[in-house]
């Protein structure tokens, strides 16, 4: 009998060597284009609004409620309209702005230090984790601004109240999810880690920090909101002589409501641009801690 030919299935082809390298190129050409058609729907949604902001503004007409064109000019004129020399800022804008950033950078610093560094050995530590727990979730739960009159009994008026204020209310998101970014390390990670009689800093730099960092950045972004409120709020408070809240006290004690409305607009501006850098350095951080 005629046996049928076996049919032999059809061979596979070899994966060309380059194509990681193509795949790679084509995304770095193409990322641009992506990000830039992310951005267009952003845009409009905010075109949109301000639109609707100028119409109804200008159909109220009301002192209480300008259109931002006018908002807009007048933060121009009052912060912006300096010389290239300064970078554009004007001596009201070096009063106001600069002191409030500085305070807000180093409290938020002195935050971010501290709680992954508490984070970390506490998350390391079972015994550690399940005494501190209880006393953690007891200060997160505390309300930011309940805590300022305590600060200024403890440091009186001033930057040292401030910065307090800010650093003791902006440590417990950072360091809270440090600790449980370390707690989730995986275990076989940790195992081989012994295997290869890796020191105690090597397992710090190259396996717990990089497998809590997306920890570590929700963290940071909790904390970098509570700085930006915990700022203004202590610069409302009497014994201030300069920064964005001072600016707000005062322009509301004039009834500049154009100041008002021109400082409340900056500080959503600052917040917008100051998460947007941050979650840029976790992508980028991220990325590397993968590759890695």
């Amino acid at each position: 009998m005629n046996r049928a030919p076996d049919l032999d299935p059809a061979p596979r082809r070899p994966a060309r060597a380059g194509a990681p390298l193509i795949r790679a190129a084509t995304d770095r050409f193409t990322r641009p284009a992506r990000a830039t058609r992310g951005a267009l729907p952003r845009l409009l949604v905010l075109v949109l609004a301000l639109a609707v902001w100028q119409l109804a503004a200008r159909a109220h007409g009301s002192i209480y409620f300008p259109p931002p064109t006018r908002i807009a000019h007048h933060a121009y004129d009052l912060w912006f309209s300096g010389p290239v020399g300064h970078a554009f800022l004007t001596p009201a804008a070096v009063d106001a702005i600069l002191p409030s950033l500085g305070r807000m950078s180093a409290g938020f610093a002195l935050a971010a230090v501290v709680g992954i560094a508490l984070g970390m050995a506490v998350g390391r530590s079972r015994r550690a984790h399940a005494l501190c727990n209880p006393v953690l979730q007891f200060a997160r739960a505390v309300p930011p601004p309940a805590l300022v009159p305590v600060f200024v009994v403890v440091f009186d008026f001033g930057t040292p109240m401030q910065l307090a204020s800010i650093v003791f209310s902006a440590v417990w998101p950072v360091l809270i999810n440090t600790a449980e970014g370390a707690r989730d390390t995986d275990p076989l990670r940790l195992d081989v880690a012994a295997v290869m009689r890796l020191t105690a800093p090597e397992r710090l730099w190259f396996l717990l920090l990089p497998s809590a960092l997306p920890r570590i950045f929700a963290g940071l972004r909790l904390s970098l909101s509570l700085s930006l409120v915990l700022m203004v709020f202590s610069e409302l408070l009497p014994g201030t002589a300069n920064g964005i809240g001072f600016t707000l006290t005062d322009a509301q004690s004039r009834s500049d409501l154009l100041t008002v409305w021109a400082v409340l607009v900056l500080l959503g501006v600052l917040g917008y641009l100051l998460n947007t850098g941050l979650l840029a350095v976790e992508r980028r951080l991220i990325g590397k801690a993968r590759t890695t």
